[in-house]
């Protein structure tokens, strides 16, 4: 017997009401260690340039960036509590194959968000820090380099997002795939094609070098190819 709208309603009002206040209590608790987080953030950039000085040119620039990283924070601790109750809103209505699709789904979707802001904390970032450093010190007269706080924790905070959704390619296409909308035999006729749209890709969410280009783009082409794997032929 089908619920009625009503108690689906209450369902939901209850189930957004505790993901928010999870956001709430970790918003509050990102405030508290978002110094830390700042150091952290950091890190590539110090080990590229030890020596260096950022710099604060406003007297809300430490305020800003608090909150920001503990928005941030509260973001990313959330969304396990929000995949929680949305898989609990909408299993019972699902049928037995349809479950089987989404649970590894939203399982597997932070796991690859997470290897990908890895890869480029770990791998990308002090490469491409090194180049910009590198490149800012040719300049025909002497020169200092003094990068912004905010714009620094901008630029980080964008390319290890961009880093993690890019991750997530390996998803989007077995999800075509097993819903019917994209044919494995067609992906392996348009592979060069794929190939070139990953570069097309990595060049849009990285810095303006090749390198940056080159380090996304490869490990965008292995899972794409691993994606081929896990994708039925029929």
């Amino acid at each position: 017997m089908k619920a009625p709208i009503m108690t689906h309603l209450r369902e939901l009002k209850s189930r957004l009401l505790w993901t928010a206040g999870t956001f709430l209590l970790f918003f509050v608790f990102g405030i508290f260690i978002a110094p830390i987080m700042q150091s952290v953030l950091l890190v590539p950039l110090i080990e590229s340039w030890g020596d260096g000085t950022i710099i604060y040119t406003r007297m809300t620039d430490g305020l800003y960036i608090d909150l920001s990283l503990a928005a941030l924070f509260a973001i990313f601790t959330t969304m396990p509590v929000l995949l929680y109750h949305l898989w609990r809103f909408v299993s019972p209505g699902l049928k037995k194959q349809e479950k089987q699709l989404m649970l590894p789904i939203m399982v597997m979707s932070p796991v690859l968000f997470l290897i990908g802001a890895s890869f480029a904390y770990f791998v990308l970032l002090p490469l491409a820090f090194e180049f910009f450093i590198r490149m800012n010190y040719t300049a025909a007269m002497d020169s200092v380099l003094l990068p912004h706080a905010r714009d620094y924790l901008t630029f980080v905070i964008s390319i290890l997002k961009a880093f993690g959704i890019a991750f997530q390619l390996p998803l989007v296409l077995i999800v075509l795939n097993r819903t019917g909308l994209l044919a494995r035999d067609m992906v392996i006729k348009y592979r060069r094609y794929a190939i070139v749209g990953i570069f097309v890709l990595a060049s849009v969410l990285t810095p303006p070098d090749v390198l940056s280009q080159i380090i996304l783009a490869l490990p965008l082409i292995l899972l794409f190819e691993l994606s081929i794997l896990f994708m039925r032929k029929n």
